[in-house]
């Protein structure tokens, strides 16, 4: 954030009594409104705690752990407020910041309670973790000043975690990452009380981790000749690229994560993603090679050859070597996006497949078995280690792993089924919590961390049963278009912020708005520890109401501290001269509405949108079928809004479908009409198809219709482009007072998409009637 804004953002906080700024007290007072939000905040009726350089952060003597916690503690205080505390063995004097370990201090082992009065801050764990949440939260309720003296305001917290799993993945097999970043990105996990970092290990471009029994795996596949440039041109910089960590870094970076209560989980996927492995030991595959280490993204075909036995001792002497250097309970073995093609041509596993008698069912594919084969047999030999395999929601297909957890990113859908299953569940959703994307970074204002906010890690619908099975939330961040760190820093921040808050506080103490100001606040801790965010949080934020009642679109805008924005209806550049918003919006015709915050420090980007009216806009409609339920946004309204929807499906002004598209408009009187014209996004490789048919109807009561005009689309080729398709029916004028529309879906996945004959989805926005 530019400082003027946050001196401005400072500024309101003052005054509206976040911060002391009473003439009387000059103290600088902490907030205990923190992300995420403890679970009860209890004031009491007595004088505050004063912290000054006099302050001892006491721990009981001879427990390791809590000194280290300890020095952390003192590091904050003197991070945010310039003031030195010494840390010492625990003698229970008083003006002491003392860390107590007590067994009964929560129901949960991360629970932690914080006492505040006039004498002392006492911060009691249920284990040692637990204590460090306590601290977590004294860290991001201090508030940024040079005074040497800070007010504690008396009070009892009381917190503990709502899910027991609550992570951060990385992917560092497309671009590597270096020790100092992977350890500054466990700090920022920490921060937000989180406890597990996911660490993406191998993929296609790149095996990142030293296996001593394969050599070759870091001194061929670690490396690739070159790589595709960021700017989406397809062509490659031409430059060599690789990296990897040694054993010995990767010892140093999980003791540096469980200093900090973090649990470092490791990924080797297989049986898929593994091209770097191949490029460097080709027996491993179905056609013996010769592979190259990739240089493109997606899903590559060359896969482990499962008919092959070398192909799972392989798979075993890595993974004995990874529980070896990993003390995590978890293992996680990918499982996803595993092509079947080289397992049909290849005889080795066909040869398999008919010694074990499996066969095609209505489910399942009998290569599919192949996959569960392989995943149930590697499930088998990490449990005689003692430990537990996570994979990807593929590993349902062909018959789940006994014992697996399973990490549900196509969706929510799979995370139920499996839960139904009894099997343990990691809710990571890719339209809401993949973080590497920019679209939900830049829905406009604050609509792309409300999407994460606003997402129910386990639905209100589950029974009891299936519910305790929901264990955890995680986000991720995969790194194809990831080549620095500050990019990283940037994608994550602050939307970890709301996932922070969707895995720690309970659900029914979840407010968007208070959410914010306490974000807010973290803002200047992020600042602090000179983290790269994103500002889009910070501009202005813009909501949609169609009101068909009054056949108008509703807009309201809003922004941080309620600063003053000025805004056009003309498409002209509004500045302090144009109109100054106060109330929302009514649009009933075509509109070029634009909008900027102007202060004395500073003035915002330009707010920008385009409203375009047709004989739809703005009139009640409903639909046969439901969207999918990650894609329902703003609903029905979303056709018919005036708003078009740009080249990202997930913004908000897209609905997603995978049934046909059954919309009926009423216009609410007879009117002429001649044409219907709607568009459809189209993102090939998110399984985001064209149309394969548009059809259009009308009717003068609603109940009897005749199809006015009707087309048929091909299914999309593989080299057709992504982006938006517009479709238009024209015919003869008629009189009607309904028109329906059907866009029909593509029934399946075709043979050349990465998951042929799976569902696809079709999204359709802003339909237009003439």
């Amino acid at each position: 954030m530019n400082r003027e804004l946050l001196f401005y953002i400072t500024a309101i906080l003052l005054c509206t009594g976040m911060l002391s700024c009473n003439k009387k007290e000059t103290i600088a007072t902490c907030n205990y409104e923190v992300v995420p939000l403890p679970k009860s905040i209890t004031p009491a009726k007595e004088a505050p705690f004063i912290l000054n350089t006099s302050t001892h952060i006491g721990y009981p003597e001879g427990n390791e752990k809590l000194k280290q916690t300890a020095v952390f503690l003192s590091g904050y205080i003197r991070e945010m407020t310039g003031i030195e505390t010494e840390v010492t063995v625990d003698t229970g004097s008083s003006n002491n910041i003392h860390l107590v370990l007590d067994r009964t201090a929560a129901s949960s082992p991360e629970g932690y309670r914080l006492k505040v009065d006039k004498k002392d801050i006492t911060i009691t764990g249920s284990s040692e973790a637990g204590i460090f949440y306590g601290i977590q939260t004294l860290r991001k309720s201090l508030p940024v000043t040079g005074q040497k003296e800070i007010s504690f305001p008396a009070v009892q917290i009381l917190d503990e975690p709502k899910y027991r799993y609550r992570g951060m993945h990385l992917d560092v097999g497309r671009h590597f990452f270096s020790t100092d970043f992977i350890k500054k990105y466990i700090d920022i996990i920490a921060l937000h009380n989180l406890n597990t970092f996911h660490w993406h290990l191998t993929e296609d471009q790149g095996w990142r981790i030293e296996i001593k029994k394969y050599p070759k795996l870091t001194e061929i596949g670690s490396k690739r000749k070159e790589s595709l440039l960021n700017d989406g041109s397809g062509k490659f910089d031409g430059k060599p690229y690789g990296g990897f960590y040694t054993q010995e870094e990767v010892k140093d970076i999980i003791e540096y994560a469980a200093e900090r209560y973090i649990t470092v989980i490791p990924e080797i996927d297989l049986p898929g993603h593994i091209t770097s492995a191949l490029a460097a030991y080709p027996d491993l595959g179905c056609t013996g090679g010769p592979y190259e280490v990739a240089t493109t993204y997606g899903v590559h075909k060359e896969v482990l050859c499962v008919g092959n036995e070398q192909s799972l001792r392989f798979a075993k002497d890595v993974l004995s070597e990874i529980i070896e250097l990993f003390p995590s309970h978890y293992i996680h073995v990918g499982g996803d996006e595993c092509p079947r093609d080289r397992w049909q041509q290849c005889p080795k596993c066909q040869a398999l497949i008919h010694n074990s008698g499996w066969k095609d069912t209505k489910e399942h594919k009998a290569e599919d078995k192949l996959q569960s084969y392989f995943m149930t047999e590697v499930e088998r030999f990490v449990n005689s280690k003692g430990r537990q395999i996570i994979g990807w929601d593929e590993i349902l297909e062909g018959g789940l792993a006994p014992n697996a957890t399973v990490m549900s990113w196509r969706g929510t859908e799979n995370g139920i089924k499996a839960a139904e299953m009894q099997h343990d569940v990691i809710m990571t959703p890719a339209g809401i919590t993949y973080f590497n994307g920019r679209q939900l970074l830049e829905l406009g204002g604050n609509r792309g961390i409300r999407r994460v906010y606003d997402f129910k890690i386990c639905p209100d619908t589950l029974s009891e049963a299936t519910a305790k099975h929901i264990i955890g939330v995680q986000a991720c961040l995969w790194s194809e278009r990831i080549d620095t760190p500050e990019r990283a820093e940037y994608l994550i921040l602050p939307r970890l912020a709301a996932l922070s808050e969707l895995g720690w506080a309970d659900p029914k103490q979840h407010d968007f708005d208070a959410f914010m100001d306490r974000l807010y606040r973290l803002i200047t801790v992020y600042d602090k520890s000179h983290y790269t965010y994103s500002e889009h949080v910070f501009q202005i934020t813009e909501n949609f109401r169609t009101d068909t009642l009054q056949d108008a679109l509703e807009i309201s805008l809003s922004t941080i501290g309620n600063r003053p924005i000025y805004y056009t209806t003309d498409g002209s550049q509004p500045d302090t001269a144009s109109l100054i918003y106060t109330e929302p919006l009514i649009i009933r015709e075509n509109t070029k509405l634009k909008a900027v915050i102007v202060t004395a420090e500073d003035t915002s980007s330009v707010f920008e949108e385009h409203i375009h009216v047709n004989k739809a806009t703005f009139k009640p409609s409903w639909l046969a079928n439901a969207p999918h339920e990650n894609y329902t946004f703003n609903g029905v309204s979303t056709l018919t809004d005036g708003l078009q929807g740009n080249q990202n499906y997930n913004t908000g002004r897209w609905l997603g479908f995978l049934k046909d598209m059954d919309l009926t408009i009423d216009l609410q009187k007879s009117t002429p009409v001649s044409s219907v014209s709607l568009t459809v996004n189209v993102s090939k490789g998110a399984a985001v198809m064209d149309a394969t048919g548009l059809e259009v109807w009308c009717s003068e009561d609603g109940k009897e219709y005749r199809k006015l005009a009707s087309a048929s689309y091909p299914v999309l080729d593989k080299e057709d482009k992504d982006g938006i398709y517009p479709h238009t029916l024209s015919f003869s004028v008629v009189e009607t007072r309904y028109v329906r529309i059907i866009a029909k879906v593509t029934p399946k996945l075709p043979a050349w998409h990465m998951w042929p004959g799976n569902p696809a989805f079709l999204f359709v926005d802003e339909v237009c009637v003439k």
